[in-house]
């Protein structure tokens, strides 16, 4: 086999999650040991510390590992990056696309460094308004550059499947530094990103 991927989880926190979701599938009324839910608290356990992985990233360090001296200063644009994320006021899921771009100063990223930056902040606990700025903020002080744009689209299941139950809502949110202040810079990005 060329490829295998292997999946590693910290013992003791995957004892303790599967005890406690154990525990919350019986507290909400079911048979813990019926055929159907007997693996469910170790999948579960498995399954949040992925979708929570973020915490054990850093974001700075992704973007110094891939930064490179270049003397491009026009706008560099990643758009529709796919993101994945759990409310931190429900634990249920959003999801929609963010869309960077940045104006170097003496250096670029790869590419892919900012859809993992995406990553390291969609994988915790969150708010969409937050993680907007957490994007921002890591692009600003690792590249430095001459300004960064960040909008992020998302639809989440706390708003579509309890509550208010309003299945087509889509919430954006954006965040712009340096350049990205001045209209003129910012509706380019925006126009670019509508495309």
């Amino acid at each position: 086999m060329a490829y295998n991927k292997i999946e590693t989880y910290d013992e003791k926190i995957t004892n303790e999650l599967i005890h406690h979701y154990k525990s919350s599938i019986e507290l909400l009324g079911e048979d813990a040991s019926r055929e159907g839910l007997l693996k469910t608290p170790e999948r579960v356990a498995k399954a949040m510390q992925f979708l929570t992985e973020g915490y054990q990233m850093d974001a700075k360090a992704i973007l110094e590992g891939a930064r490179f001296t270049e003397a491009y200063s026009e706008m560099v644009i990643v758009k529709d990056i796919e993101l994945y994320s759990l409310c931190e006021h429900h634990m249920l899921p959003f999801f929609g696309k963010a869309h960077i771009a940045y104006i170097p100063n003496g250096y670029i990223t790869g590419l892919s460094k900012l859809a993992r930056v995406v990553d390291v902040f969609a994988r915790r606990l969150q708010v969409q308004e937050r993680m907007t700025h957490q994007i921002l903020d890591a692009i600003q002080e690792t590249l430095q550059p001459l300004g960064v744009g960040v909008v992020i689209e998302a639809q989440h299941l706390c708003m579509m499947m309890r509550g208010v139950q309003k299945q087509n809502s889509v919430t954006t949110t954006s965040a712009f530094s340096g350049q990205f202040e001045d209209g003129r810079t910012r509706n380019e990005f925006m126009r670019l990103i509508t495309k």
